[in-house]
């Protein structure tokens, strides 16, 4: 583990290799898993004031579900998440004419409509960050893929060579900093070049 203030970044990070392929995984993270995605308070600010704007973006489907659910339900394992449509894809992605899922919410940000530009949880996948149970100011930051849906991810940041937190840069950055970053990038470095 690497140390980087408050923070115990997994050294996977670094030594693994990663870069999405959404023509093979088609955004299947949007809608695998248990739950909808996490979000902190900010982004549950952040609905509340951008959901009109987000809301053309959004399928009548996922609309009909935040009008019934609302636009954030409470996970007793995950705490405060995005909706669902029926248990799968987030409510607010929608399938593009190749069948990608995409955000509504990030097409919104790429149309310079709103400035956030999803839910950081998405941002950073496939790393998630938890807090430790036995230290309030302590976070976990790991690398953890889905075996089936990131297997071509993971094949084709091996044959680009990108590491993880340099696919991941602009998120990390976005969660915890640029001074974060360059520490976790010092650290790569020094790690190939110890002398």
């Amino acid at each position: 583990m690497i140390i980087i203030e408050n923070n115990l970044v997994s050294e996977e990070l670094l030594e693994e290799q990663f870069v999405c392929d959404l023509n093979a995984c088609k955004g299947g993270c949007c809608e695998d898993g248990d739950a909808g995605a996490p979000l902190d308070e900010n982004e549950k600010i952040a609905l509340q004031n951008d959901y009109a704007i987000i809301e053309p973006y959004l399928t009548e489907e996922g609309k009909a579900v935040i009008e019934q659910q609302g636009l954030f339900e409470f996970n007793e394992d995950f705490g405060w998440v995005t909706p669902t449509i029926k248990g799968k894809m987030c409510a607010y992605g929608y399938r593009n004419e190749l069948g990608v899922i995409t955000c509504g919410i990030e097409q919104a940000y790429r149309d310079g409509k709103i400035n956030w530009k999803k839910p950081i949880s998405c941002h950073l996948f496939p790393v998630k960050v938890s807090k430790s149970e036995y230290d309030s100011d302590m976070q976990y930051v790991n690398y953890e893929p889905r075996e089936d849906l990131c297997k071509a991810a993971c094949s084709l940041g091996k044959k680009l060579k990108v590491p993880v937190y340099q696919f991941l840069q602009e998120a990390l950055v976005r969660k915890f900093g640029s001074e974060f970053y360059e520490a976790l990038e010092a650290t790569a470095n020094f790690q190939k070049n110890p002398s």
